[in-house]
């Protein structure tokens, strides 16, 4: 039987992180790539971090960008924050689910093939001013 469910709901909910963020699921790419696209992008200003994005070659870097536009948004219309005090405080990317296929060769042998997936998040934060 639960017990205190309320007092446990209330600590819950100090203790929460009330920064906005923004998180894509099921990326098919791997994490290791994607994660050098967000090592540049790592405690910039939001706009440095959009033009840095948006020019970048890299396929992780289209993804990461939607994610960010969407941190940006929901920072926006869900805190009431300005897109102009906001920086990139955390971006990182974890693996996914791994879908295992094969490809199968000469002389009755096969090679496995693993076409990975990764989950970015980027968290947002309020720049302090220096007083």
């Amino acid at each position: 039987m639960a017990t205190r469910i309320r007092q446990k709901a209330e600590k819950r909910n100090l203790n929460k992180d009330n920064r906005p963020y923004a998180v894509a699921k099921d990326i098919r790419m791997s994490s290791s790539k994607v994660r050098i696209v967000l090592d540049n992008i790592r405690g910039k200003k939001v706009n440095e971090a959009v033009a840095i994005l948006s020019y970048m070659p890299q396929k992780g870097a289209s993804e990461s960008l939607k994610v960010l536009k969407s941190a940006i948004a929901n920072a926006e219309n869900n805190k009431g924050l300005s897109s102009d005090n906001l920086y990139v405080a955390e971006c990182y990317s974890t693996p996914g689910k791994q879908m295992k296929r094969v490809n199968f060769r000469g002389r009755g042998r096969v090679d496995h093939i693993i076409k990975r997936s990764c989950h970015i998040t980027i968290v947002l934060d309020e720049m302090k001013e220096a007083k």
